[in-house]
């Protein structure tokens, strides 16, 4: 058992914010569902296409003000000090006590970088502008990020955010459970010391899974792919699969000391709390 099992288990959800009425309605009705099942915290994505932070700052604003835990997602790409700064005081004053610092993609037509290249750097600067008031979220890629250039590059810009002064790391979703503790294992012997929790994402819509997998370099196992192609339209057979394949994986990652689950809705209600009282949690 790796040492992983030595932090408590920490519960959470992801939201991303609505861009309707009909959405934000969707959301209100999926917030008060899933904060039955009491989770640590929900984090907040960026708005539509990491381009806005302002529909994160409302869907934050809403979760806190309902007495929940919220913490934003705070991408760096194309941000300055100044800018960063002025958002973590809004986010502070509303009472956020974490952030999962991110650096994001550079929006669509925007060429100025700004005043951060990586997350580190971003991880850094939080630190110290907020000291230790802030607990502070940062990505990990079991499967590798899909823009680094090798596995070993890739683990040593994670242990760079780590010690910059991360306090737990949200992993990519992956459906392959040895990818996660193999990289729990290459991060211990870089003397990383921090909860990397692993990110789950429901099986809901095939497409779409495939479409997001592609973009993020989250493998789809070959077994699942062709079981889910031979369901065709029968979303029934899909959803019992799907529920079956992660409550499994879920269930593998808990038993091998993973630190905890971090689900990614997709601001749905059921699929998420199938899988959380399908383990007991």
């Amino acid at each position: 058992m790796n040492t992983q099992s030595k932090f408590p288990k920490q519960f959470s959800c992801e939201f991303f914010p609505p861009k309707s009425e009909k959405g934000a309605d969707k959301l209100h009705n999926t917030l008060e569902a899933l904060a039955k099942l009491e989770p640590a915290y929900f984090s907040v994505t960026f708005g539509a296409g990491g381009s806005t932070q302002e529909g994160t700052f409302d869907t934050v604003k809403e979760i806190q003000e309902k007495g929940y835990e919220a913490a934003p997602h705070l991408s760096c790409i194309g941000g300055t000090r100044d800018s960063i700064r002025a958002l973590l005081d809004k986010y502070m004053s509303i009472g956020v006590k974490r952030i999962v610092a991110l650096r994001g993609d550079l929006p669509s037509g925007m060429r100025d970088r700004g005043d951060f290249r990586y997350a580190n750097e971003l991880v850094e600067f939080i630190r110290a502008e907020t000291g230790d008031q802030l607990k502070l979220e940062v990505a990990a890629y079991p499967e590798i990020h899909p823009q680094a250039p090798n596995a070993k590059k890739d683990v040593r810009n994670f242990v760079r955010k780590v010690k910059a002064g991360a306090n737990a790391a949200i992993t990519q979703y992956f459906y392959n459970v040895d990818a996660y503790f193999y990289f729990v294992d290459e991060c211990e012997k870089q003397d990383v010391d921090i909860p990397i929790i692993p990110g789950i994402m429901p099986i809901i819509n095939y497409s779409q899974l495939t479409r997001f997998s592609d973009m993020c370099g989250a493998e789809i196992p070959r077994w699942i792919r062709k079981r889910l192609e031979s369901f065709g339209d029968d979303k029934a057979s899909i959803l019992a699969f799907g529920e079956e394949v992660v409550t499994d994986l879920c269930r593998k990652l808990l038993d091998g000391g993973a630190p905890g689950l971090h689900f990614y809705t997709m601001n749905q209600t059921a699929p998420t709390e199938k899988l959380w009282r399908n383990l007991d949690l």
